[in-house]
């Protein structure tokens, strides 16, 4: 009735909401009580915590800092004072590991050295693939990048972490680019088999080995 009464007569709300117009009265004249007042100011320290840290600290952060404060109450009623009040802290986005180095597998040798320079194109190729969280889930991005020209030459996206989804990427690469004599390298994972250490590719083609995966020269 309060927030509408400059739009109704209080006589039709009261009658509709099945109130009286004197105890509406009584009510808006009553003064706030002991644990109404201690909640404002509550969530006015609240707000100034949560201020400082730009908008980052959620609830158990806020409690934690009233406790340093001197400021001793219940974690509940913080996390009632900030609901009301619309505020929330940072989500801390989850980690997905997108490297599985496989314990039994032996790695391909290393042909860079730390070394990422090439004096032309289609020398060294780097890949590594990523994960982007959407409304669906997360998709996963595998791409492999020519060091010389910082250029993506090959990229492949799925819902999986697979050798398919790395294959894709390096057969894109190799159909654009059809190179000579390229090395390819990324991190010592596997996914699935293939092992993604440094590689030789001596022709387009990519022949496969044993179990371990990878391409051989």
């Amino acid at each position: 009735m309060k927030a509408n009464q400059d739009r109704f007569p209080l006589s039709t709300m009261a009658r509709l909401l099945k109130v009286s117009r004197s105890g509406f009265h009584a009510w808006m004249e009553r003064r706030p009580s002991a644990h109404a007042v201690s909640d404002k100011l509550l969530l006015a320290q609240i707000r100034e915590i949560h201020a400082r840290s730009r908008g980052t600290y959620g609830m158990p952060r806020v409690h934690a800092t009233l406790l340093r404060q001197g400021i001793h109450v219940g974690r509940k009623r913080v996390a009632r004072l900030m609901r009301e009040a619309g505020l929330r802290g940072a989500c801390r986005p989850r980690f997905i590991c997108t490297t599985h180095r496989a314990p039994a597998g032996r790695p391909a040798p290393d042909l860079v050295q730390r070394h990422f320079f090439a004096d032309a194109p289609n020398q060294l190729w780097v890949a590594d693939a990523t994960y982007i969280p959407t409304v669906a889930g997360f998709y996963y991005l595998a791409v492999v990048l020519d060091v010389y020209s910082r250029r993506i030459v090959g990229w492949a996206m799925g819902s999986h972490l697979r050798t398919a989804l790395m294959l894709q990427a390096l057969d894109m690469a190799l159909a654009q680019r059809h190179p000579s004599a390229v090395i390819h390298h990324s991190d010592q994972g596997c996914q699935g088999g293939f092992n993604r250490s440094s590689q030789h590719l001596k022709s387009r083609r990519c022949l496969w080995g044993d179990q371990r995966g990878g391409c051989r020269s």
